[in-house]
């Protein structure tokens, strides 16, 4: 029946929601929701009108359940609908004023709430509410919206009618709100036998009379504008053909770059880069038509929302310019690129507007490399590069069913044929015109949902390398720092380990965290862990390290020479090199940036058969103050400086604990549990201490944390004791 999509709908799952209305909804949605090329994340929404029984009159009376303001159909629960009165919605037509007036009705929604429901209606409510059908899905397509953003869409809609026995209906764009829901309304009073509607450069509109009807005629009509759009592409050289070819190194050239781009475009805040190099992307990226079609940007409202009215795509020859070039040519890029904000908010603004944002893209096309977008999480920087792969795919269906002739007559997109040369079109794409552009990414309206949305954690769009993350300390600071909103790339000598705390830190933010392994003593495997962390974030905000290696002697108290060589190549010569890999990428990035390193409190405090590692972290010491000195003043470097932590360290092996129990004449019982084991000789520890308390990796972790964070923004070159109170370690 499907070509490219599938019938989710279980008649056996629907009926466990016993005909509950409101949980079918939720079912429906969910369902659409899943595939993202029937609505993108956040986009489209769907509705239910139902009978229920009314908890102040006692009276069946009709309400409207509708995605709420700011949802996502993929993860929408039942609570996330907003609920109202069918008739005091529809009475709203009553004292409507106008389109002019047309937003203020959105403050009388709340009005219409049934039985207390406080989810903020969306500005699509009237959507869906003077449509004369009980279950509407209203969707963003690619395929449709391809369709919906054609030159000659209105007449192709009609040989798809023809085609597939539909009756669709074209609507010229109308910004969404009141106005549309009436012009809705009568569409479908002009046309009672509509199948659906096609609202011009903007997206579908479908309905049935129950909830599976509703999602089958949704899902079968989609699936056949794909039939419909793709047929047409099939064969078709696209976007005028390659201009450059995709270089080889593409992603080592993107992780050399993506700093570059994260500092030139986060100067104002920063944000989270997301890269795609795919090849549906680096075909446009590397087409001879995609400065054209970039520069006009998107036409579906939900895309360019989220990718500004246009992406940069950088002047750039990958085949003959090297990385100094590219710099360049970003520069001067970006500074094109702001003035043309600037110009298209100053010429559109009303004294109503918002205040200017940002004038940097969020989306960054860069030939022979791929495309780079940002967002102030990496969820939300992936779902921005996901929007600009659907107009991608909508530019290229919009201009697979052109012939090559623009279509005869005013574009059908106007709804007045006297302002239809404001909708700009090149080879068979229409794109919005600016001043809707603005009416849509300035609205007061999406204004608002802004303003509603949660004060951001403290260690939002800041990206840290923690390095021995695996376990103890580093476990812990990841832990800490992902509670805060940190993004984390943590790397281990032992990946499986690594893999075991992003699992902890998913619980904060799936998407927030990753892993890698490390090894100190090998360089090029620093340089790949930070290249990973570029890749999987744009750059890098901090780098901590908590990894270290202690050996003990052999039974006459002496380290061989191998030993004593790992000892200084981990702890000194391993922080040396990933301070140095880092400054490079901190360098090029040009945004203030901190590092934290381990040292210890036998830094300062001799012992026997610790020569090696005391002397390895008395030169940590020591590092952290020449770094703080070489790397200042963009880069802030510190350490602290732990008494033993004996809890969570991969340090402390039972066969370790053991020894050092025997060396202090602790009594112990040999089958004691290795945990055990640990809390007595950590106590023992404690107990040569002021405060007479063990150390756990959380103490350490919270002093780390301090250290990365812009609460010690005056503090550099200093190393901070977590001891409890070692006086033979004072004044150091």
């Amino acid at each position: 029946m499907f070509t490219y999509l599938k019938d989710l709908w279980n008649d056996f799952e629907a009926a466990t929601f016993g005909g509950n209305q409101l949980e079918l909804l939720r079912y429906r949605s969910n369902l659409l929701g899943a595939d993202l090329r029937i609505t993108n994340f956040g986009g489209g929404n769907t509705s239910s009108k139902y009978e229920v029984k009314d908890p102040l009159s006692g009276n069946i009376v009709k309400v409207m359940a509708v995605k709420g303001s700011g949802g996502d159909l993929g993860s929408i629960k039942t609570t996330g609908f907003a609920i109202l009165y069918m008739d005091r919605l529809l009475a709203l037509e009553n004292v409507y004023r106008g389109e002019k007036y047309e937003d203020e009705m959105v403050g009388l929604y709340p009005s219409c709430s049934f039985a207390g429901n406080t989810v903020a209606a969306s500005i699509d409510t009237p959507l869906h509410g003077y449509l004369p059908f009980d279950h509407v899905d209203h969707l963003h397509p690619d395929w449709g919206i391809a369709l919906a953003a054609s030159r000659n869409g209105k007449e192709k809609m009609e040989v798809f009618n023809k085609r597939f026995g539909h009756n669709l209906v074209w609507l010229p764009w109308q910004r969404p709100g009141f106005e549309l829901g009436l012009m809705l309304r009568q569409s479908v009073a002009d046309n009672p036998t509509c199948a659906g509607i096609v609202l011009g450069s903007h997206g579908l509109f479908t309905w049935g009379n129950t909830q599976r009807e509703s999602y089958i005629n949704s899902v079968t009509i989609i699936d056949q504008l794909g039939q419909f759009v793709l047929g047409h592409a099939e064969g078709k050289t696209l976007f005028g053909g390659p201009r450059y070819q995709t270089r080889e190194d593409a992603a080592h050239i993107a992780a050399q770059a993506l700093p570059l781009v994260r500092g030139k475009v986060c100067q104002a805040r920063r944000s989270i880069g997301h890269f795609d190099g795919a090849a549906e992307a680096l075909e446009f990226i590397n087409s001879v038509d995609a400065p054209g079609l970039a520069a006009l940007g998107t036409s579906c409202p939900d895309h360019f929302l989220r990718t500004r009215i246009s992406p940069l795509l950088v002047d750039w020859n990958p085949q003959t310019q090297d990385l100094a070039a590219l710099d360049a040519a970003l520069d001067a890029g970006l500074e094109q690129y702001r003035k043309d904000y600037t110009a298209y908010y100053d010429a559109h603004k009303e004294p109503g507007s918002p205040a200017l944002r940002d004038q940097n893209p969020t989306v960054v096309l860069i030939p022979g490399v791929g495309m780079m977008s940002f967002g102030r999480s990496k969820k939300e920087a992936r779902i921005t590069g996901e929007f600009y792969r659907n107009a991608i795919r909508v530019m290229a269906g919009a201009t697979g069913m052109g012939n090559g002739k623009p279509a005869a007559g005013p574009l059908p997109h106007a709804k007045d044929p006297a302002r239809s040369s404001e909708f700009v079109s090149l080879n068979n794409y229409v794109s919005l015109p600016r001043s809707e552009a603005f009416r849509i990414e300035y609205w007061q309206l999406e204004e608002a949902k802004l303003r509603r949305m949660p004060p951001e954690a403290e260690f939002s769009r800041k990206i840290f390398l923690i390095v021995g993350g695996g376990s103890g300390v580093g476990r812990a600071t990841a832990l800490k720092l992902a509670a805060a909103g940190a993004h984390l790339m943590i790397a281990d000598l032992h990946p499986e380990s690594a893999a075991e705390t992003v699992a902890l830190c998913a619980r904060f933010d799936k998407e927030a965290a990753a892993s890698c392994s490390v090894d100190l003593r090998k360089r090029e495997t620093i340089k790949a862990a930070i290249e990973q962390t570029i890749l999987q974030f744009g750059g890098m905000d901090g780098v901590i390290n908590t990894a270290a290696v202690f050996i003990p002697p052999d039974a006459d108290g002496h380290l061989d020479e191998h030993h004593w060589r790992t000892t200084l190549d981990v702890n000194v010569t391993g922080n040396y090199f990933l301070a140095r890999e880092s400054d490079d990428v901190f360098e090029v990035q040009d945004l203030d940036a901190v590092i934290v390193l381990t040292s210890s409190a036998n830094a300062v405090v001799p012992k026997k058969g610790s020569e090696a590692y005391d002397v390895s972290k008395a030169a940590v010491n020591h590092l952290i103050g020449e770094l703080a000195i070489g790397m200042a003043p963009t880069v802030r470097v510190n350490g602290i400086a732990p008494a033993t932590v004996v809890a969570g360290s991969t340090m402390f092996p039972r066969d370790r604990v053991i020894s050092s129990l025997t060396k202090y004449h602790i009594q112990f019982d040999p089958h004691d549990t290795t945990e055990d084991l640990r809390a007595k000789l950590a106590q023992f520890y404690a107990s040569r201490s002021l405060l007479k308390e063990p150390i756990h990796p959380d103490h350490c972790a919270e002093a780390i944390v301090f250290l990365a964070s812009d609460r010690s923004a005056r503090t550099t070159g200093n190393v901070i004791p977590v001891d409890a109170g070692l006086s033979e370690a004072f004044l150091r």
